[in-house]
């Protein structure tokens, strides 16, 4: 599975770890993963699958 979420399309961004404190400035690449969560989405008169990310999730179960 890919790693975005179904509904609202959010996936990871690059960025860099947190420098430490001092004369260490070194900067190592790093990836921010959405926080996806395996969600069963019903579709017409069947059940899917889907992952989906922790905001989308909880929207969908407030019933907008």
């Amino acid at each position: 599975m890919a790693r975005f979420c179904t509904l609202c399309g959010k996936d990871s961004i690059a960025g860099f770890n947190p420098q430490s404190v001092g004369m260490n400035r070194v900067r190592a690449h790093r990836r921010f993963r959405a926080n996806l969560q395996p969600t069963v989405i019903a579709v017409g008169t069947t059940t899917k699958r889907v992952l989906v990310c922790t905001r989308c999730r909880r929207t969908a179960s407030k019933g907008a």
